[in-house]
Formats: structure tokens, C-alpha cells, sequence
């Protein structure tokens, strides 16, 4: 050890004090630069799409209670659900399944209801089904809730005759079989039906099969589910699960244009056998882990764009990223099967950086579906007898409506990044922004950081804008979550740290925290 002259020490720590506060600093800041002059791509409202699955407590309990139920009801959909998804602009919902898809068939679920048919729901929980909650009953919901209804066809355990004829009994205005027995029903008017799956996760639940035998399965179903009366089918071939890139390249080269999309699968999930993870029991290295796997959907999104440009260059072709979300163990005391899990500050965070990553791609990705929309995996709203509350998620989902049928506008982001496990890069900072129809444009800002705030300088460039003003989803704690005894731990409250002078916008974003602000 070499000794050191007294002042030159002194000058050595004064040094090394002002790097490490240098450093500091530059931790704690971040540098956007909004591009509105290069806004090309529309987010299609559909990139907010939701999912309804026959599981859990999803449907029964969840979106529906019956006409009968001491539970209020419109038309026996829960009221308090109803609203709360009519606040959100839900602009598609998947259903029956998921798994489901596979084992339903559609007209058990017709007619009076006493008189249809049960059935074991094998693939969650063992259930019984009673069918209560049918096509009629889906059908009807959308029209309320004003979204486009996707349904999922039965291949794995169907027919190609009873797919045609449900599109036949959906959609046809005509003098026809189908048609006759709507109406029989008791709905005259063909519905309007978008959006039809052919099949679900054909690889596993839905049948266990090879790509190129679903190809050619996919070719003859397409062929005779048909087009009545005004009425346009976007059909959806089942697509890939997260890495599997070959089963992206063989429907490409084998089905082709005979789809108007294909799906792909991406949950958030630290495996699929064992312990997933408690859903509000995590330390902050499980909280990073977390943000590093949901953000690495954009590799995974590249590279199934990167398959499906090489046999679509013009991107006619959909890519729809039908089932998405974070995967946690069932809370304890729940029935086994039925998914039911918390949603806490984390999963916020997943939402909205997943959502930052889809507005990037929506050239060739046209919609995503978060699984699922009430008690199952991360869900919008969770429901017990009379009570409701929301979840952080679906506050995300409320800041985020305004980037619907929005125009994208790309940024560039400088930040700091944190090495996490898993050789996971997570950049502390996350953003989008977007032009709606009447030019106003909104900027959406996540704070990874779990301890430190960030103050963020975004420049605008030629954007004109005297004020911006917004809202703000944070806690006191990652974990936090809203219990049917405390449904306001986490919740939307107005955010004012932000200056805007000569084109260049402040913002002081509080550690783990998510705003929306609007230009105005």
C-alpha cells in the first residue's frame, strides 16, 4: 500500500464521489425524441382485444349470471362487469376457447335453455357445464358491448359440417336450414360475424398435430365455412406457441393466402411444469425476470414477421397474437383448473410494456387478445358473489384507449438498461405514442425502476402543444393488488409533474410507475 499525500487523497474521493453522483444521475434520466412528421402505421383498435374462455369462473359468475340472479343484470350479464368493459372499448373478444374451442359444440348450446345438453369441461377443472351460455348469449354481448366477436371453430374434436353450418346459423339472412333454426331461437337478423379461428393451439390441446397435417385440415375447413349474405369471414388458422418458428414457415408455405391471419401464442410464464410463481409474492428479481420475459415477445414477434415476410411481402397476411398475458400459480383456496390468479402492480407493468412492444408491428400484427377478461390469468376485473373489483390491468388498458385506431408515432429512447437473469436486457424506460383522428396526440410512459425516479426530457420537435396533462398507476409497493376488501390500493389518479417549454416536454416519472399524458 503506497501512501498518498493528504490533498491529493482528498482530490481522489471528491473525484470518485462526483462520478458515482454523475452516475447516479444519469440513472435516474431518460431522453425521448417524438417523430410525428413519420407516422404511417394506424394501432388497430383490435391490438386491445380481449378473451373470453368457457374456465373458471370466467364466463359463469364473471360475464354472466342469468336473468334470474339476485345479482344485478342486464339481460343477465352481470351490470357492474357490463359497464366497466364498455368503459374500456373492448373491440374484440375471443370465445368460447382456448382449449375449449376444441370439445365444444355449438348446438348444445342453442334452444331453451332447460333443454341443453351438459357437458364435463375436461380440459379445466372437470366442470360442468351447463351450456346456459351459448352462442345467442355471446353474440347478443358484442352487439351491446359494440365489439366484433371472434369465434373459435371446433376442429379438434368437430366436423367440417358442423363449423359450416354454426357460420351458416350466425350469419345467414336466407331462406336456409341454418337460418330457420336461428330464428326459431328467437333471433330473426343474421348477426355480423367478423373474425372466425379455425381451430386453437392445433399443435396441442386442440389435437395434437403436426404442422402439415394441420395445413391441409385448415385448407378444407376454409373451404366450406362460406361467405352469406354480406356477411365476410376473416379466417384465422391456428397458429404458432412462442418459439416455434417452423410451424409459422410450413402454414406459410403450405396454406398461404387461403388465411387472412395466423395466430401466435406468448405468455409470460416461468415454465410450464412445477411452481409458476405466487402472483403477489415476488422480490424484485422476480419482478425484473418478469419484465425481461414479456419484453422478449418482440424477438419472438420479428422473427415470425421475418417467416411470414418471405412468402407475403406485401403483408396481407395477419399476424394475431390471440393469446397473451402472465401465467401464475392458481391463488391458494381456488378450485384446481380454473386459473384463478391476483394482479398486482407486476402485471401492469406487462401490460403496458407488451403494448408498447405491439404498436411497433402492427404493419403485419393487426390484433392480440390479453387472456383472460374476468378471474382467469390476467385478467381486467375479478368477481366474488355481489362484488367486483378492477385490476391494475385494466387500468393500463383504460390510459392506453387512446391509442386506438390511433396513428403510431415512432421515438427514439435513451435510457439506462438493467442486466437481469436469464442473460435479459430491460431497459428502464418504455414509451409509445400516437395522433388520434383529431390530431391530438397522447404519450404513454412506464418506470421500470422499482426505486428511482426518472426525469425525462422528450423532445417534439414540430409538434405544437402548450400543455399536457394526464394520469398516473402506481403504489407504494410492486405487489400491491386490489382485494375485494381494498379494491383501491392501485388505481388511476391524476398526474401533474410535467412542464412543456419551447418544444421539449418534462416529465418526472415516480419509480414503478406508468402515465398517459395528452398534448393539448
Amino acid at each position: 500500500f503506497k501512501q498518498i499525500p493528504f490533498m491529493k487523497a482528498k482530490l481522489l474521493v471528491s473525484t470518485a464521489f462526483l462520478a458515482a453522483s454523475v452516475s447516479l444521475s444519469a440513472q435516474k434520466s431518460a431522453t425521448i425524441t417524438v417523430h410525428a412528421d413519420q407516422g404511417k402505421e394506424i394501432i388497430p383498435k383490435e391490438i386491445y382485444g380481449q378473451f373470453a374462455e368457457h374456465l373458471g369462473s370466467c364466463i359463469y359468475g364473471g360475464l354472466w349470471v342469468g336473468e334470474k340472479s339476485d345479482i344485478p343484470n342486464i339481460k343477465g350479464y352481470r351490470t357492474d362487469v357490463f359497464n366497466a368493459l364498455k368503459e374500456l372499448s373492448v373491440p374484440v373478444l375471443r370465445w368460447p376457447g382456448g382449449c375449449f374451442a376444441d370439445e365444444y359444440h355449438w348446438m348444445d348450446g342453442i334452444g331453451p335453455k332447460e333443454n341443453r345438453p351438459k357437458m364435463v369441461n375436461n380440459n379445466w377443472g372437470g366442470t360442468i357445464e351447463d351450456n346456459s351460455f351459448g352462442t345467442h348469449e355471446f353474440l347478443n354481448l358484442c352487439e351491446m358491448l359494440g365489439c366484433e366477436p371472434y369465434i373459435s371453430g371446433n376442429v379438434g374434436s368437430g366436423t367440417v359440417e358442423e363449423l359450416a353450418k354454426w357460420v351458416e346459423y350466425m350469419t345467414s339472412d336466407g331462406d336456409s336450414p341454418m337460418a330457420n333454426l336461428r330464428r326459431k331461437n328467437g333471433r330473426d337478423k343474421a348477426w355480423k360475424v367478423k373474425y372466425l379461428g379455425v381451430g386453437n393451439e392445433s399443435w396441442g390441446c386442440g389435437g395434437s398435430m403436426r404442422p402439415e397435417y394441420y395445413a391441409d385440415l385448415y385448407r378444407r375447413y376454409s373451404t366450406y365455412c362460406r361467405n352469406y349474405d354480406g356477411n365476410h369471414l376473416f379466417k384465422i388458422a391456428s397458429g404458432a406457441s412462442d418459439y416455434d418458428y417452423n410451424w409459422t414457415d410450413v402454414l406459410m408455405n403450405r396454406v398461404g393466402h387461403r388465411m387472412q391471419g395466423l395466430s401466435l401464442h406468448y405468455y409470460t410464464v416461468t415454465g410450464w411444469s412445477g411452481s409458476k410463481g405466487a402472483a403477489t409474492k415476488f422480490n424484485k428479481d422476480d419482478y425484473y425476470w418478469t419484465m425481461g420475459k414479456c419484453l422478449e415477445v418482440e424477438d419472438v414477434i420479428k422473427k415470425h414477421c421475418a417467416i411470414m415476410d418471405k412468402y407475403d411481402k406485401d403483408k396481407k397476411i395477419a399476424l394475431l397474437l390471440d393469446e397473451w398475458g402472465t401465467w401464475w400459480d392458481e391463488e391458494p383456496g381456488t378450485v384446481r383448473g380454473h386459473l384463478y390468479q391476483q394482479n398486482t402492480l407486476r402485471d401492469a407493468f406487462v401490460a403496458s410494456l407488451s403494448l408498447d412492444v405491439f404498436h411497433k408491428y402492427t404493419d403485419r400484427l393487426k390484433m392480440a387478445n390479453i387472456a383472460q377478461i374476468v378471474n382467469v390469468l390476467q385478467s381486467m376485473i375479478l368477481t366474488k358473489d355481489k362484488d367486483m373489483v378492477l385490476t391494475p390491468t385494466y387500468y393500463v388498458f383504460k390510459m392506453y384507449k387512446a391509442h386506438q385506431d390511433a396513428t403510431y408515432l415512432p421515438l427514439d429512447l435513451t435510457c439506462e438498461k438493467m442486466n437481469v437473469r436469464d442473460n435479459r436486457t430491460v431497459p428502464m424506460i418504455s414509451a409509445t405514442a400516437s395522433k388520434d383522428k383529431n390530431g391530438i396526440i397522447h404519450i404513454s410512459l412506464s418506470n421500470v425502476d422499482a426505486d428511482n425516479a426518472q426525469e425525462i426530457t422528450i423532445n417534439l420537435g414540430d409538434i405544437k402543444a402548450k400543455k399536457a396533462v394526464g394520469e398516473i398507476l402506481t403504489s407504494a409497493n410492486l405487489t400491491d393488488y386490489n382485494s375485494f376488501e381494498n379494491p383501491d390500493i392501485v388505481k388511476l389518479a391524476p398526474f401533474k409533474e410535467v412542464k412543456i417549454n419551447k418544444g421539449t416536454l418534462k416529465v418526472k416519472l415516480p419509480a414503478k410507475s406508468i402515465v398517459t399524458l395528452e398534448l393539448q
